[in-house]
C-alpha cells in the first residue's frame, strides 16, 4: 500500500514538473514573439508632442476628445520617417489623407495601424492616449538570450484563499515610467508561506482570475525589482491554488517601455522567493 501511494506522489509530482517546463518554453515562445514584449520600442504620450509629430514615427498624431486623429502627412519620402519604405497603412491599405482612430483592444499584431513591419498601436490610459511601437526587428529581440527561471518546486506551490473586500478600492502607485496611477484592487490572496500567514492585495481580471503584483526578499537582487503572478480564478468558497513556481517578470522587464504598475503597499513579502522568473538573460 505504502509503495503504491509513493508511486503516486512520484508520478503526480513528474507530472507537475513537465506541466512547468511547458509552461516555460511558452513563457519563452511568447516574449519572443515578433510582436512580443521585447519588441516594443517606444511608448510615445500624445502630450508630448503638440505638434503631432512623434520621432522616428510617421504620419502626424493628434487626440481629439474619445478619438485619435492620423493624418498620413508628407509620408512620401522615401529613406526618412514616414517614407515610401514604411509607409503608413491602415487596415492593410496605404493611409492619404486623415483616418480617425480609437483605442486598438486586441494583440499588437491585430492593430490597425503599421509602418512596413512595425505595429503602431493605440493606446489609451486614463484619459490619456499614446502610439505604441512594435518593431520585430527590435534591439532587445535580438539580444535576448533567454528568462532565467528557478526549476519547479513542490515547496512553492501553497493552499490559499481569496477574500474579497466589500467594495473595490484603487491605490495610487507609481508605475515604471515614473508616473504615480490608480491600481484597481478587489481583495486579499492569503496564503502561508516561511511558516507565517501572507497577505497580497490582488486585482479580479476579466476572466475572473487574480492577478498579484508583488516584491519579496529578493527583488532587486537574485530577482527582478518586481514580478506578478496570476493564481487562477478561486472556487466558490475562495479557495485556490498559490503556485510560486509561476511567478513571472513583468513586461517592463523585457522592454522599458511598458508602464507597469509596482506593488503597491503591503504587497511586499519579508522572505525570499526562491521561485518562478527571475530575470531576462541577454547577451
Amino acid at each position: 500500500m505504502s509503495s503504491d501511494s509513493s508511486d503516486s506522489s512520484g508520478s503526480s509530482d513528474d507530472t507537475a514538473r513537465q506541466d512547468w517546463r511547458d509552461w516555460h518554453e511558452q513563457r519563452t515562445a511568447t516574449v519572443t514573439a515578433p510582436y512580443g514584449p521585447l519588441s516594443l520600442t517606444g511608448t510615445h504620450w500624445l502630450a508630448d508632442f503638440p505638434d503631432g509629430r512623434i520621432p522616428g514615427v510617421p504620419g502626424e498624431w493628434r487626440a481629439d476628445g474619445d478619438e485619435v486623429v492620423l493624418d498620413a502627412g508628407d509620408a512620401g519620402g522615401a529613406g526618412e520617417p514616414g517614407g515610401a519604405e514604411e509607409g503608413l497603412t491602415v487596415d492593410g491599405k496605404p493611409l492619404t489623407g486623415t483616418v480617425r482612430l480609437t483605442a486598438d483592444q486586441g494583440p499588437a499584431p491585430a492593430s490597425r495601424v503599421a509602418a512596413g513591419e512595425r505595429r503602431l498601436v493605440v493606446l489609451r490610459r486614463e484619459g490619456e492616449w499614446a502610439v505604441r511601437d512594435f518593431d520585430p526587428g527590435s534591439a532587445a529581440r535580438r539580444a535576448f538570450r533567454g528568462i532565467e527561471a528557478t526549476p519547479y518546486d513542490e515547496r512553492w506551490v501553497r493552499p490559499g484563499v481569496f477574500r474579497p473586500y466589500e467594495a473595490a478600492r484603487s491605490v495610487l502607485v507609481a508605475n515604471a515610467d515614473g508616473r504615480e496611477r490608480g491600481l484597481g484592487l478587489a481583495g486579499e490572496l492569503v496564503f502561508e508561506l516561511a511558516g507565517a500567514e501572507r497577505r497580497l492585495q490582488v486585482a479580479v481580471e476579466a476572466d475572473g482570475g487574480l492577478w498579484a503584483v508583488f516584491a519579496d526578499a529578493t527583488s532587486g537582487g537574485d530577482s527582478y525589482r518586481f514580478r506578478f503572478l496570476r493564481p487562477g480564478i478561486p472556487a466558490a468558497d475562495g479557495t485556490v491554488t498559490v503556485d510560486l513556481n509561476r511567478a513571472v517578470l513583468p513586461p517592463c522587464a523585457f522592454a522599458a517601455h511598458f508602464i507597469c504598475p509596482f506593488p503597491p503597499p503591503g504587497n511586499t513579502l519579508p522572505v525570499p522567493v526562491a521561485a518562478g522568473e527571475r530575470h531576462v538573460l541577454t547577451g
